[in-house]
Parts: C-alpha cells; structure tokens; sequence
C-alpha cells in the first residue's frame, strides 16, 4: 500500500502545496481589504515560491495541479493547519495589524473545525493519521439526511423571501420579522449537524440541487453576454453582525462596509475615506463662521513642541505624558533631544502668545487651528472613539479681564452642543466637570456629554476649559494694566471638539441596515435610482426615463439639496438601494415609467423605511420638508433613549443595580477626589467585558439643569462618606 503521510511528499508535491496555501493567503488579504504593504509582501512570497517551483520541476505553476502522492482528506487538512499556525505565529511575532491577525486566527479555526467533522477527533500537533470515523447505518444517516436537505431547502426559500423584501425596498418591522424567521432557521441546522450554514459560494448542493444545476446549464446557452441576458452585476452587501447582539463586530462592520474609514497598517491610525471626511467638513462649516462670529482667526502652529517647553506645565504634562509619542532619530543617527509629537497644543501655542502680549491693547488674543494631534493611546483602539492619531480644532484665547474668559467658555459649549441638536441628531447634556475629570492645569472645565444606549455607556462630546491663569504664569503672558501700569497675568480658555463625533452618531443612530445620516451632515441627502430598465425596453424609453432623472436631479441641486442620481448600468436597482441604504443617505427617489407617467415620485425614508408617494411638480418643497422631519425624528428618538436611561439615585445598592441595566446616574455627590476614586473601584464588576473601555463608574459631570435640590437629608452616594453632598453629579460608565 502506497505510504500516504505528509512525510512522505516529494519536494515537486510540497512546493504545490506551499504555492496553493500562499495563493489562498493573499487571495484572503485582498477580500479583507488589508493594508497594501502587508499585500504586496506576501505577493512577493507566492512569486517566490512559483520561481522555485521552476527551477525544481523545470515546468511553469499551473493553477490545478495534481499531487504526485495521494493525501487523504485529514491529512491534507492537517498540511493546512501547521501552515496557517506559521502564518498566525508569524503575524504575532512581527507586531502585525490586529485585524489582520484575528482574520488569520478565524481561518485556523475554521481549519481545525473542519479537521474534526473529517476525521473525528480534535486536531493537535504531531498528531498521528486519525482512525476513520464508523459511519453510522444506512437508515440513520439517510433520515439524517432529508432532515438536512428539507432545512436547506427552507433556509435557502426564508433568504429569498429577506432579500426579495429588501431589494423591493419592505416596512423595516417585516423584514425584520422575516430575518428572525432565517436565523432560527440557521439554528436548527446547526444544532442538527454541528457546523454554521454555508453562504451559497461554499455550500456543497445537495442531490436534488445538482439535479437541478445541471438541467439549467444543459439548458441555457454558453458565453451569453450579460448585455443580452439583462443580468446586473452582483456583490455581497449588507452587516453580517447585530447591534444588540455583537456591538464591536457591527461597528466594524458599519465602518467599512459603508465606506467610512480604512483600516491602516499602524494600530490605532485610520484613513478618513470621503464618506466619513464630509460629516467632519459639516461640522467644520457650520463652526468656523461662528467662531468668527465671535472675533476668533484661524492660524496654524507647528506639530512638534520640545521637551523642555513640553514639561513647563507638570501638572498638564503628568497627565498626557504616558500618551505622547517621541521622535528620536533622524534616519540613523540619534537626535540631540527628542522632540515631541504635540497631543495638544497649549505648550506649543503660549511661548508665542507671550511674545506677542505686551499691552492691554494686544488682547485679548482668539485664535484656533484645524489640525491633527497625536495621543499614543495603549487602551484598546476603536475608529473614531479612541485613536492614536484624530483631527479637531482647538480654540486658545487670552484675555485681560476674568469674566470675559468665563462669558467665552459658556457661550463656545452652546456652539457645542448646537452641533450635537443641530447637526448630527443627538441629544446632550451640558454639565461641569469634577475637580477629579477636569482638564490638566485648568481651573474648571465644561463638558456636553451624549449616551450611546447600544452599549449604555455615555461619551464626552466637546469640552471648553478655563484656564485661569494657571498657563499665563507657567509661560510669563502678561500685559500692563493701564490705570496702574501693573503687570498683570492674561485670563485664558481652551476648547475643542474631535472626530469623535463622527463615531457617536454611528453608534447612536446606525441599525442593523448600517448608517443612517442625520440630513444635516450627509455628504448627500437624496439619491435618485431609476426603475423598471428591462433589456427588452426600448432604447428611446429608457433614454427618457434616464432624462426625467437628471432633471429631478437637477432641480433639487438648484433648491440647495445635496442629491446623487444612481445612473450605474452594472447594477440592478435593488442592489442599488441596499448600498445606499447601508452607507445611510437620508431618502431614496425611485422613479420608474408609471411614475413619470403619473407625474409622481417614489421617496423612500432611511430612518423608519416608510415609502411615500410625492408629486413631481412638489417634489423640491416636499422633499426639503421631509428632511427637516427626518431629522426631527432622529433627534426625538434618540432624546427618548437618553431621557429612559436617566435615573436618579440615592443608594449606593441601587445605584450599582441602575449601573448593570445600561443606566447613566444622577447622584448627590461631595466632590472630592478620594470619593470619585471609591465610587469607580467599587462600581466595576469582577469579570470586566474585554475591550471594554471602562468598567467603574465615573463622573460625567455635574449638570448646569440641576431636576432635583440637595436636601439637608441628602449623603454623598459613597456609603464610607461623612462629607455633605454639594449637587446632584452624573456618573455612568463612559469611552
């Protein structure tokens, strides 16, 4: 009997083998969208492998190739399984991208999974060949078998039935009810057989499927062009994972397949696609005016600060310093002193300010950049919530008198929030920071906090911070005083806002659809897709129906209205209104031949999936109205969120039940450091959810809308606590 072992192979049989695994890698890399250097890395070792392949066999690698030894199926899969566990070793030892490294993990899984339902038994190194499973008797496995095919056959019917009402574009509430119906459907075949529900790509067909597979090739011409057959190009769309069930996975999933962001080769950086850059464009508009407004001017001071102005302020540094990043060599050659990678600019900025006040005339001073900072986080990183690298403004101003500077602070955390209401939909609550929260060397900070009740935790939203003249002192900022010709310090305020923000509406307003934009922020509000283009249509007709379009198109550009038409001719009108509902455009125009016969327009609603039927010569002013309702309606769901998840407490026991059921919590509270600490130590649960950002609660902040009074009766929420409480503070557990 011929030796099967993998030991055995010859070197012609290994190559094949390495060249196959390789190819698949890559292949996989690509489908993952990985970064191009890793790529093209690995490219580099597949060419490699093909050239040795020649040199060794003297023939050119073919795709198909046979092996000269036979392997059965365990051993085969076993040969996989130590190359994928090389590939997995070699990603961790080189530091390499996490996702990358967990997409890598899920193959060997998948691999070892499949060892066990070939062979039996697990898989484990240097195993010798598996004995072959007993199969059971022809009558089991045969009832076993129709109980698989009739499953099959009733999931592959439920998902024709999902896609056919998402396609037609069906009330959310029934294709919700119609997806629960295939998921349980998925679970009985998994508890029958032990293994997911294959996508159609890898399932085997079953006898009758082959029957019928056959008979349709047999009966349908070869090489006929897609043109001829009417067919449209069709990709995989749609979140494979849940937002109540898997919020991280979602999350991802709502990042890329929206086309938000790209993962990048350094952990914790991203790259902005246009998608995303245009909510921050938004938010950068509706700003800047304002600012202006207010006498503030844009300017822009350099990315590295040195060591030395760095830690002039050691309280500000001592909190930032584990976050930044150092350079320290210039190509190979160590530089004299490191210089640092700004995580914020008040060290960078203040040296200049003080050169530049000399007198009460040169104040105050209001300037503010647009920029990136680096902050090199060690937590673990998610787009847009906590990077190493993000964008925002920040505002530095310096002012001779102190209640000028207190005035700014207030009315810079109104713009705040007006982006939140305004803009992006969200509901916050504007509060003061605990001594223990503030910002690093400044007297008082001002906060507007949101909730995100996916996960029940709250997110700081923007902050304005005065400074005092806790900076001016550190950096000599000062003017003399015109009556007494005193040297006095500047008054100063920091403020800024964040893409964060960018991340909060995902996780906010995004379902199990994707994104859904706020009207405000989208980078377009309407999309027009055509309907009813046959490939027996006349050509004048569908010329007159692509016509109409572009001249609704153009109507609602000349009313102000950012509007996409969807002419795309490889791709079928449902495909087209699955992508653009998964990247969230707030309304979908459907126009067909009935429509223009009827002078009407189909518009469909992103946020609650309701069609309506519009006039065409009303079409601008209905439309402009609707996205005005659609973000109203936004706006109030996620107030109802918010409002539902704000409890008062005023037991410690019944403020750490509140905290388990994905509660913020108003609490009487004394304000002391020591306290704050015991609240979040004592609040986390044993067993932390992993990646989780932060377990205990914290202070949010102490509302500036105080709904209830401190009472004499009132104590401090933290039961060791004799102090008596000053205000009703916000805790909860916060990104």
């Amino acid at each position: 009997m011929q030796d099967k072992s993998p030991s055995s192979l010859n070197i012609r049989d290994k190559l094949i083998s390495k060249i196959s695994a390789q190819g698949d890698k890559v292949r996989q890399l690509k489908s993952a969208k990985a970064a191009k250097v890793v790529i093209d890395s690995e490219v580099k070792v597949l060419l490699a492998l093909k050239s040795e392949f020649k040199s060794v066999t003297g023939e050119e690698w073919q795709p198909g190739l046979q092996l000269a030894v036979s392997i059965a199926p365990g051993e085969q899969l076993s040969s996989k399984i130590v190359e994928q566990g090389d590939i997995v070793r070699k990603l961790k030892s080189e530091k390499g991208a996490k996702e990358i490294i967990d997409a890598e993990v899920k193959t060997l899984l998948a691999l070892k999974a499949e060892y066990k339902t070939v062979t039996g038994v697990e898989w484990k190194p240097m195993s010798n060949k598996p004995e072959p499973v007993t199969p059971m008797a022809d009558q089991d496995g045969k009832s076993e078998e129709n109980e698989v095919d009739v499953l099959t056959s009733k999931i592959t019917k439920q998902g024709n039935v999902v896609r056919k009402l998402k396609s037609s574009g069906g009330d959310k509430n029934l294709v919700d009810a119609e997806v629960k119906k295939l998921l349980e459907l998925k679970t009985q075949y998994k508890k029958l057989t032990g293994t997911d529900f294959p996508t159609e790509s890898s399932r085997t067909p079953n006898k009758k499927e082959k029957t019928a597979v056959a008979k349709k090739q047999a009966e349908t011409p070869a090489h006929k062009d897609e043109s001829q057959t009417g067919l449209k190009k069709q990709t995989r769309l749609g979140l494979e994972a849940r937002k109540e069930e898997n919020l991280a996975d979602w999350y991802s999933q709502v990042l890329t397949k929206a086309e938000l962001i790209e993962y990048y080769d350094v952990s914790g950086c991203y790259i902005l696609r246009p998608w995303s850059y245009a909510i921050w464009e938004a938010i950068k508009n509706f700003m800047d005016p304002e600012i202006k407004k207010l006498g503030v001017q844009n300017c822009y001071f350099p990315l590295f600060v040195s060591r030395a102005m760095l830690e002039k302020e050691k309280t500000h540094i001592a909190d930032f310093s584990p976050e930044v990043a150092w350079v320290t060599k210039s190509g190979d050659t160590d530089l004299s002193e490191p210089i640092a990678v700004r995580p914020t600019s008040e060290t960078v900025m203040y040296p200049a300010y003080a050169k530049w006040v000399q007198s009460y005339r040169d104040l105050p001073i209001k300037l503010n950049q647009w920029n990136n900072v680096v902050r090199w986080e060690f937590k673990h990183p998610q787009p847009f919530l906590r990077t190493r690298e993000f964008l925002w403004q920040e505002g530095h101003t310096a002012h001779a008198a102190f209640k000028e500077a207190e005035e700014e602070v207030y009315v810079i955390l109104d713009l705040y929030a007006r982006i939140y209401t305004d803009l992006l939909a969200i509901p916050v609550i504007k509060g003061r920071k605990t001594e223990k929260e503030k910002f690093a060397g400044g007297d008082f900070t001002t906060t507007v906090e949101a909730y995100v009740g996916a996960s029940g935790r709250a997110i700081q939203g923007a902050t304005s911070h005065h400074l005092g003249q806790n900076f001016s002192r550190m950096f000599e900022i000062m003017y003399e005083d015109p009556e007494t010709q005193e040297k006095k310090y500047v008054y100063q305020n920091s403020w800024g806002i964040t893409t964060r923000t960018i991340g909060v509406m995902i996780m906010i307003h995004a379902d199990n659809q994707g994104l859904v934009l706020p009207p405000r922020v989208a980078c377009f509000q309407v999309v027009i897709v055509p309907c009813g283009i046959t490939a027996s249509m006349k050509d004048i007709d569908r010329k007159a129906l692509i016509g109409s379009c572009e001249e609704l198109e153009a109507t609602l550009k000349a009313a102000g209205i950012r509007v996409k038409g969807d002419y795309r001719d490889n791709y079928s009108p449902g495909w087209k209104f699955n992508h653009w509902e998964l990247k969230g455009v707030p309304v979908r125009i459907e126009v067909g031949p009935k429509d223009i016969k009827e002078k009407q327009v189909v518009a469909v609603r992103r946020d609650t999936g309701e069609k309506l039927t519009l006039q065409r010569e009303t079409a601008e002013s209905d439309i402009l109205q609707l996205l005005e309702t659609i973000h109203h309606n936004m706006l109030d769901k996620a107030t109802k969120e918010l409002e539902s998840h704000t409890v008062e407490c005023r037991d410690w026991s019944d403020f750490c039940a509140q905290l388990e059921k994905r509660n913020i919590i108003l609490a009487p509270f004394c304000g002391s450091i020591p306290c704050e600490d015991y609240i979040k130590q004592e609040s986390a649960r044993e067993e932390s959810e992993p990646g989780a950002p932060s377990m205990g609660a914290k202070s949010l902040c102490t509302p500036f809308v105080q709904t209830t009074a401190i009472q004499s009766t009132d104590k401090c929420i933290n039961p060791t606590c004799s102090n008596k409480p000053q205000s009703y503070t916000l805790f909860g557990r916060s990104y």
